[in-house]
């Protein structure tokens, strides 16, 4: 069965407080070989996304999604590779300890990513998928280092459910990556300090989803601010309770997925799926 196939599978409706959101498709896979493979045509895909929309910068940046074979391993991206040029067969397979035990067409490792990732993947058994890039707006956020305010409904995506690291920048040491997967616990997102964003999730698109977003909202939380100083008011907050409803709508994994699908099937269209050579 083709991962075409998997695709159109089963496609259920969620609907929370009247609005409808589809649930991810009951894959059908016939091997978990067949599942990894799939996985990393998703992942090739997610890269596309993150460089159509700007979100890398540099060799900075990676996105990883645990090894359906061996759940103790992971894939990621080569380094020294531009994102709008990922391939499934550039990816990388790596171990948390860092070997890597699939090299694809590249071989080079980003040291950060296996120590970062390889933290998250082992104390978060949930989190299949982790992405983390030096985006724009997201650093000048982490620059600030301030919660971000509960401005508009993707912001309460997030609510109460990030963690603001306090970091030293590029993460070499696996102790440092432990405090970092030990402050998100069982977070989606996490903003680290003077460093860059970071999300997580159950899917890829999910994560994906989850990433794209957070960058808007930390564009809307500086501009909002900086409108705000010049006319000498008050931002419009809104109010904890109406938050978590908020939250309860649209920070859901399921909608996380079903939002996420529509920059995947966006990238699909542009790029006539080149990346799963």
């Amino acid at each position: 069965m083709s991962t075409e196939t998997h695709t159109q599978t089963r496609l259920q409706t969620n609907t929370v407080e009247g609005v409808g959101f589809l649930s991810p498709p009951a894959y059908n896979f016939e091997s978990k070989y067949e599942e990894r493979e799939y996985l990393k045509g998703r992942l090739a895909a997610a890269f596309r996304i993150f460089a159509r929309f700007n979100l890398n910068e540099g060799a900075a940046g990676h996105i990883t999604v645990r090894d359906p074979v061996e759940s103790d391993t992971f894939w990621v991206n080569p380094f020294g590779v531009d994102f709008h040029l990922i391939t499934k067969s550039s990816l990388l397979r790596v171990s948390h300890q860092g070997e890597i035990l699939d090299h694809g067409t590249v071989g080079f490792l980003n040291k950060p990513a296996f120590i970062i990732h390889g933290a998250i993947h082992a104390a978060r058994p949930d989190v299949i998928c982790a992405a983390h890039t030096h985006s724009v707006y997201g650093r000048a956020i982490c620059a600030l280092g301030k919660p971000l305010d509960m401005l508009t409904l993707e912001a309460c995506m997030f609510y109460k459910d990030y963690c603001i690291f306090d970091g030293k920048g590029v993460v070499l040491e696996g102790d440092e990556a432990a405090e970092i997967a030990k402050s998100l616990g069982d977070k989606k997102a996490a903003i680290l300090k003077n460093h860059g964003l970071l999300t997580t999730g159950a899917t890829i698109e999910e994560t994906v989803h989850w990433f794209y977003t957070l960058e808007k909202v930390c564009q809307v939380q500086l501009l909002t601010d900086a409108a705000a100083r010049g006319k000498g008011v008050e931002s419009s907050i809104i109010t904890d309770k109406e938050a978590e409803q908020s939250k309860q709508l649209v920070g859901t994994p399921k909608s996380g997925w079903f939002s996420g699908r529509m920059l995947f099937n966006l990238i699909d269209k542009e790029t006539n799926k080149d990346y799963l050579v």
